[in-house]
């Protein structure tokens, strides 16, 4: 996926991730492509935007594709938005690139 690692940047605690969010779908998939115009990796969630359920399910997601605890996902900007940032604790920015090039693989 070319550009994607535009999205993420690396800093002593973990990685911080910019994500363009879908809420409400059949499917739940993460990556859900990269939009290089706003340099942001998609997300595609079933939960609703409402109550915080699609933030939640935003969460769950990007924990299990990177194999962290869903503790270790914060929302950093953009909770009532769909454009968030995410911070990831303690992994690498090459890590996270390694699991989402292998993931659209």
């Amino acid at each position: 996926m070319a550009g994607i690692a535009d999205a993420l940047t690396g800093d002593e605690n973990g990685t911080t991730i910019s994500v363009e969010v879908t809420a409400g779908g059949k499917k739940e998939l993460f990556p859900a492509g990269y939009n290089a115009w706003r340099k942001t990796i998609g997300c595609r969630v079933a939960a609703p935007a409402i109550e915080g359920r699609a933030n939640r399910a935003v969460i769950a997601l990007v924990a299990s594709t990177l194999g962290c605890p869903a503790v270790s996902v914060t929302i950093l900007s953009g909770a009532a938005s769909s454009q968030k940032r995410l911070h990831i604790a303690g992994i690498s920015k090459e890590e996270v690139l390694i699991v989402l090039e292998r993931s659209v693989s």
